[in-house]
């Protein structure tokens, strides 16, 4: 019986294996942020559409169905975002998408009490990383950094 189970446990991490190889694999797709647009707020919270570039450097298109984000300022957590949005970035090609992130008022001052009166938000270092949704094994996920560079408009 022992053995039996162990020749049984050998052929399936076997197979298990020899069905990881013949996934695709995928280079990370390459995201960055090219945009920061305010949008309307609500009473206790800033509203920003945040525009995203995709690039697709692989063989097979990317199709996704949702996407989540969050920005990260300073090492600080600041906005997070979901859109339903869905489409397909075809092969070697590439996409700007908007996806509308939230603020609340208690974030931002957390984040404005860490900064010296001399400071603002705009030329802080960011961190953007979320994810596309794609089903099971079609999920992308991705990050990015940088510098903000907020619209006037913001108000920071």
């Amino acid at each position: 019986m022992f053995r039996l189970l162990r020749s049984c446990l050998t052929l399936a991490l076997l197979a298990g294996i020899a069905g990881c190889s013949l996934l695709p694999s995928r280079d990370p797709v390459s995201i960055s942020v090219v945009g920061i647009e305010p949008l309307p707020a609500q009473e206790l919270e800033l509203r920003f559409a945040i525009k995203l570039r995709l690039q697709n450097p692989n063989e097979t298109a990317i199709d996704y169905d949702g996407i989540a984000v969050n920005l990260d300022v300073n090492g600080q957590p600041l906005a997070s975002g979901v859109s339903s949005q869905n489409g397909r970035i075809e092969r070697y090609s590439e996409e700007v998408l908007a996806v509308p992130v939230s603020v609340s008022a208690f974030t931002a001052l957390r984040q404005a009490v860490g900064l010296n009166p001399a400071q603002s938000l705009n030329g802080m270092p960011y961190r953007l990383h979320g994810k596309l949704a794609g089903g099971l094994f079609g999920t992308v996920r991705f990050s990015d950094s940088g510098t903000l560079s907020l619209p006037a408009a913001a108000g920071y």
